[in-house]
């Protein structure tokens, strides 16, 4: 069933003569404008990668995956009844969330006929129990009756190997580790792995060699790519 974010998101982006729902060759799109189809993306971006690089054969594809900021929780007694309990969730993403998503993305992104938009958005969240338990809440024993958005804080737009590069908001060396990476962004050596496979697949860097068990990657002039 489709939330309230997801059609709130598909206005944002429906310009005067944007067709929704359009049926083009196997595929469902969710808004075309235009000569640009826009695919807004809540789950992984994986489950839509294969689809997305065969349409960017023949079209100019824009996708939207949103990243929560921020999430208020609103508890209701049942599927549409009154309301328990209203909190925020300690939860909050921020824009390096994203290279959890691209790394299941490298096979299509970048593409000179592909946009990916990050909306860094806030959102309210809408449940109610599950079938499990009666009668108290337990973190995974809910459904989510509806989502909605409450505010677009800011877009990122995504086009270029650079634009990647840009996410990564701290001066690293050239050469550089990811333990570097790590220590500056304030993150796990994991994590600074992941975004350094993302880089280097989409050409903002490259692998030069080794210190030790450590890869060294230099910064690639990224140029209009």
């Amino acid at each position: 069933m489709e939330t309230s974010l997801h059609r709130d998101l598909k206005s944002l982006y429906a310009g005067d003569d944007a067709r929704f729902e359009v049926a083009l060759e196997r595929y469902r799109i969710d808004l075309v404008t235009g000569d640009q189809l826009v695919e807004i993306q809540h789950g992984s971006l994986a489950a839509i990668r294969d689809k997305v690089g065969r349409l960017l054969q023949r079209h100019r594809v824009l996708v939207v995956k949103p990243i929560v900021v921020t999430k208020r929780l609103v508890k209701q007694s049942s599927k549409g009844g009154p309301i328990r309990d209203r909190r925020m969730s300690p939860k909050r993403g921020r824009i390096l969330d994203l290279f959890h998503e691209l790394v299941h993305f490298t096979r299509v992104f970048p593409h000179r006929r592909l946009t990916l938009d990050v909306p860094l958005v806030d959102v309210e969240e809408w449940r109610y129990p599950g079938h499990g338990r009666r009668r108290r809440w337990r973190s995974n024993d809910h459904e989510v009756e509806d989502r909605k958005l409450l505010a677009v804080r800011r877009v990122y737009r995504l086009e270029t190997a650079g634009d990647i590069l840009a996410l990564v908001e701290c001066p690293l060396a050239s050469p550089f580790d990811t333990g570097q990476m790590a220590e500056l962004l304030g993150i796990q050596r994991w994590f600074a792995q992941r975004i350094a496979y993302c880089l280097r697949k989409s050409g903002a860097v490259r692998e030069i060699g080794k210190a030790g068990n450590s890869r060294l990657y230099e910064l690639v002039d990224c140029g209009g790519n």
